[in-house]
């Protein structure tokens, strides 16, 4: 599936993370991962990652994997990013300040992987998204196998760990397409974040609660 995202943009941004100014939230190059990532899995990240700066300073920052994660395919309904098998890193992310998921839960301070899983068709989930592509965040102290690919109950478990609740921890993701530019733009009350996973275009709600 194709999803279509009208995104007004003042600039264009260029593949290095360039300061953009919008708001109340800006992104900024990041320098190469921290050195409390795990060694396997710093090595498989970007160097250049995007830093999220918000009204009260920095929020967060993310590193994404330098190449697409290999598997099998999914050919799961409504999902954008076929390309990925489930439970795939896709890379890490360290919050500087409390911040909350797509769900509004609560995101304490840290570091973690983000796995890429789809809600499932079951009922519960209705409206949460014209796609079905999500991250899940993990502590990264627990998340160790950069190969891993952990199915869905067994990832939804790994990722309880950092929303503390019966639900996982998540952000909303999309496969970018023809309106893919690097950058972090608002739409709505959402901002996302535009990046590359490997040579895949990725796009990213890192601010913004879901309304359903």
């Amino acid at each position: 599936m194709t999803v279509t995202r009208r995104i007004a943009r003042l600039s264009t941004i260029s593949f290095v993370f360039a300061l953009t100014v919008w708001g109340q939230y800006s992104v900024a190059a990041s320098g190469p991962p921290p050195q409390d990532v795990p060694a396997n899995i710093r090595g498989l990240l970007q160097q250049d990652g995007a830093k999220i700066n918000g009204p009260n300073g920095a929020l967060c920052e993310v590193w994404l994997r330098s190449a697409t994660p290999t598997g099998a395919p999914n050919n799961e309904k409504d999902v954008t990013l076929t390309n990925l098998p489930h439970g795939a890193l896709l890379g890490v992310i360290k919050y500087e300040a409390q911040a909350q998921d797509r769900r509004g839960q609560t995101v304490k301070p840290g570091l973690y992987t983000l796995r890429f899983s789809y809600y499932p068709v079951n009922g519960a989930h209705q409206g949460v998204a014209p796609q079905r592509d999500f991250a899940l965040l993990t502590p990264i102290a627990g998340d160790a196998d950069p190969n891993a690919l952990p199915a869905f109950d067994q990832l939804v478990a790994m990722s309880k760990k950092a929303s503390g609740t019966s639900h996982p921890c998540v952000l909303s993701i999309w496969k970018a397409d023809t309106d893919f530019k690097p950058g972090l733009d608002k739409e709505g009350d959402d901002w996302v974040l535009q990046a590359k996973l490997g040579d895949t275009p990725l796009a990213m709600i890192l601010v913004g609660v879901a309304q359903s």
